[in-house]
């Protein structure tokens, strides 16, 4: 079955009144039913997601040292060459090639040239300058004869030990970039050599894509912030920190609006506000079909085409909603832990590179199951895994545990997919095993 899109305005869902009775007995709920029983896969959810989302790309300029990590909107080309004037690469003489070619000889000392100063006599035959590392070389000069090659004669003479080829030990105007010449690409990521180069270059400004910001509302009558103790039937808020903490490490701009209890107006109102104050919206809790999961009525008010997909083929995260709302992308993500950051990996954060034009680079490893990992209903499995070396060799161990344990997904290392209809996978399996999002580097053996 097809997903559904946004129904005619007719039969939406009204904000008031209409929630006066259940929510699963209008026509809006009542189609959300049906899909359930024919859920899109993963990759039938993005499709179809992408097919209907076109990232808007605006551009700011930055200073070049605060550029790092941001993707360029336009090429750079060099405004002059690089470096400017031939350079020593080494503390020693500059001199003629021909000369020295006949060494051992002792030649004229006629010039001190310091870094930084101006070569300003040329160099005649059976003559040498000293200079040091990065001096500016004097006209006629075609090779520095390092200080280890040469024996002190006096000051003003200095014998060559052995002869040197032309071009050794110096940089030529422009030998690294030319004027003109294409530095970096539109759509780079700038790292910390281009900043380098781009102020070698002068180029003290850059255009580069702004950065997405990202509205984060969490839902649910049982949530109360972090600093309150919870009464008896309420649990803290983790997931906004969860959602901001991922949005950050992406590079993105979170922003989170706080808790909105289960009241469709008020919802309303605060997803209306978080939409048009950012590019991408989350909402958390909410977004299954019970009578108090009020986000996918919501969601699909915002503005059109509405909610694309509700519901997803996987375990964790199958009540997640897909939908773009007058050109910005809105997710309605699972209540449980786990399956919040779950769909957000799988399915927000492709979307926010894809807005910040960068590429997908999710870390993948190869690795043996150390037990046996179980898959019973049809649907692709996510499965957390703690790696570890053994005897050289990647293992991968289960772990066991509901999408409402976050500590399930601290002492992970990665996720294991099950294919949906597959059995699972045997103890000794070699298994792919995708990097959770903001795992650091050497976070196992």
């Amino acid at each position: 079955m097809a997903p559904y899109s946004v129904l005619a305005p007719a039969n939406r869902v009204k904000l008031s009144g209409d929630w006066e009775r259940p929510l699963q007995h209008s026509t809006f709920a009542l189609r959300i039913m049906r899909t359930w029983n024919h859920l899109l896969s993963a990759d039938e959810a993005r499709r179809t997601f992408d097919a209907a989302f076109t990232p808007t790309y605006r551009v700011e300029s930055l200073p070049t040292p605060n550029a790092l990590g941001r993707v360029l909107a336009h090429e750079v080309r060099a405004p002059e060459d690089l470096p400017p004037f031939r350079r020593a690469l080494m503390d020693g003489f500059a001199a003629r090639a021909e000369d020295v070619a006949a060494a051992p000889l002792t030649l004229a000392v006629v010039a001190d040239i310091g870094m930084g100063e101006v070569a300003t006599r040329p160099l005649g035959p059976g003559e040498v300058a000293r200079v040091s590392t990065g001096s500016m070389l004097p006209q006629g000069a075609d090779v520095v004869v390092p200080i280890e090659l040469i024996d002190l004669v006096s000051d003003s003479r200095v014998r060559v030990l052995e002869p040197v080829a032309r071009g050794r030990h110096l940089i030529e105007r422009g030998e690294d970039v030319r004027a003109g010449d294409l530095v970096l690409p539109e759509g780079h990521c700038l790292r910390p050599p281009d900043l380098a180069a781009l102020m070698g270059l002068g180029v003290v400004t850059v255009p580069v894509y702004r950065l997405p910001r990202v509205g984060i509302l969490s839902t649910g009558d049982e949530i109360v912030p972090p600093d309150q103790q919870p009464p008896p039937g309420k649990i803290r808020d983790m997931n906004s920190y969860a959602l901001a903490a991922n949005v950050e490490a992406l590079g993105a701009l979170p922003r989170r609006y706080g808790i909105v209890p289960d009241e469709p107006d008020r919802l309303y109102t605060a997803a209306r506000q978080a939409l048009e104050e950012n590019d991408l919206l989350l909402l958390n809790g909410g977004s299954s079909v019970g009578v108090k999961d009020i986000v996918a009525p919501v969601i699909d008010r915002l503005g059109r085409p509405g909610v694309l997909v509700h519901g997803v083929n996987i375990r964790p995260g199958k009540p997640t909603l897909f939908a773009v709302c007058d050109g910005k992308p809105v997710f309605g993500l699972p209540g449980q832990p786990v399956s919040v950051l779950n769909t957000f990996d799988l399915f927000v954060a492709p979307v926010l590179r894809r807005m910040m034009r960068l590429p997908e680079a999710v870390p993948t490893f190869r690795a043996r199951l150390a037990q046996a990992v179980r898959s019973v209903d049809g649907r692709e499995d996510h499965a957390r895994v703690v790696l570890a070396r053994r005897n050289g060799e990647l293992w991968a161990t289960p772990i066991l545990g509901v999408s409402a344990m976050i500590t399930t997904m601290v002492r992970a290392h990665g996720i294991v997919v099950i294919p949906a209809g597959a059995p699972g996978y045997p103890e000794g399996e070699e298994v792919e095993v995708r990097g959770i999002l903001g795992q650091p580097p050497g976070a196992f053996p």
